[in-house]
């Protein structure tokens, strides 16, 4: 199969505007279309707005273990940042495919999408199947719609590979992350008399304070995990709200965290400790906390057989190890229960930044690891 035909599929694909906060209806639609086309079973699950959908699309026999790809569809906004060209207009230059979603991650999905049209359906022994998301980018919330009917779908896969761009290194494991959002409420009142009143702003900073000191905590007697760039389990405080005038003592300040934690940690745990240093500060009546969003952490066992097995289909040089951020790895392996492997062309480094690009270097790596991984599915 020539890498030409992933090419064209990622030009058209990049041609759909599917920001977290637009339908993806469009794509889905695309993709569907050109599965039927080649007598390949796709399932179409929408959400209950009707306006954004899941896909599940699957090859060969139906009642064994495979192999499942996994894909979102969205991608992060354009808003505000200095594109050189049309950042839903595929351009192709220096050896590079130009457009928002390049890396990440309509390059796979394209090359996902490349292997399963070119299938003789007869020939394999195990299924490849194929399932793309929505609004991975604001919390992993798409999947969720389907991860249940997956396992009505299918035989407890063999492995999962999720295509998120690692240049085609294989990635075991990444940090969970649990989103908080703390309102902290105060006392309306003048400035000139706000002693006699409670700052929301003051509660917010009694919260930070516990955050920060949360961190120093974790960073020197919480277990590492040398395996990742920041070793340990990390506390973000990423966007803060309160107060309406200066000379008004604020009534209101709302606090928005993270935790990202590494598997030996647990954020239940780390923010009930949070709550604890709270307990006897005079503003814990005027914090009101509620964790918004989680999505699991992935640690998937090195000497797990299929992983050694998927190795011997990438170059010698492959190496295997985690990464800083998150999938929806985690996610599949906690509702599928099968090994999950991160894989994927291009780099994060440029994901999510005006100029996104994938080299057309990476998008033949990924056509050849997937007709490999054909093959294996033809003979085991």
């Amino acid at each position: 199969m020539s890498n030409t035909v992933s090419q064209a599929l990622l030009k058209q694909l990049i041609s759909f505007d599917t920001t977290s906060y637009k339908s993806n209806l469009d794509l889905i639609y695309f993709v569907q279309q050109q599965f039927e086309q080649h007598g390949i079973r796709v399932r179409v699950k929408l959400n209950d707005q009707g306006n954004k959908a899941c896909l599940f699309a699957s090859v060969g026999p139906q009642d064994v273990a495979g192999v499942l790809l996994s894909g979102h569809s969205d991608v992060v906004p354009v808003d505000g940042q200095d594109w050189h060209s049309p950042p839903f207009v595929a351009l192709e230059k220096d050896n590079k495919i130009y457009g928002r979603g390049t890396a990440d991650m309509k390059g796979f999905i394209a090359c996902a999408m490349a292997v399963m049209l070119s299938v003789e359906q007869a020939q394999l022994k195990r299924p490849l199947h194929l399932c793309i998301s929505y609004d991975e980018e604001i919390g992993c919330i798409g999947v969720r719609d389907i991860l249940p009917q997956l396992a009505e779908y299918l035989v407890t896969p063999l492995l999962c590979i999720v295509g998120e761009p690692t240049l085609m290194q294989m990635a075991l494991g990444h940090k969970g992350k649990s989103v908080f959002k703390a309102l902290c409420h105060g006392q309306e009142g003048h400035s000139a008399l706000a002693p006699h009143f409670s700052s929301a702003i003051h509660a917010a900073n009694a919260l930070m304070n516990a955050i920060i000191n949360m961190q120093q905590e974790i960073t020197q007697q919480h277990p590492q995990d040398a395996d990742y760039d920041i070793p340990y389990t990390t506390l973000h405080i990423g966007k803060i709200h309160g107060g309406q005038a200066l000379n008004i003592v604020p009534n209101e300040c709302i606090v928005d965290y993270e935790i990202r934690h590494i598997a030996q940690d647990s954020s239940h745990h780390i923010q009930q400790k949070i709550a604890a240093s709270l307990e006897h500060s005079t503003f814990k009546k005027f914090i009101h906390i509620e964790e918004v969003n989680n999505y699991s952490g992935l640690a998937t066992a090195k000497n797990t057989p299929i992983i050694h097995s998927v190795k011997k289909l990438l170059p010698e040089s492959t190496t295997i190890g985690k990464i800083s951020f998150g999938t929806e790895g985690g996610l599949f392996f906690d509702a599928l229960d099968c090994p999950v492997l991160v894989c994927g062309p291009a780099s994060i480094e440029v994901a999510h930044k005006p100029n996104e690009y994938i080299e057309l270097s990476q998008l033949q790596q990924c056509d050849v690891f997937l007709e490999k991984l054909v093959q294996f599915l033809k003979s085991a």
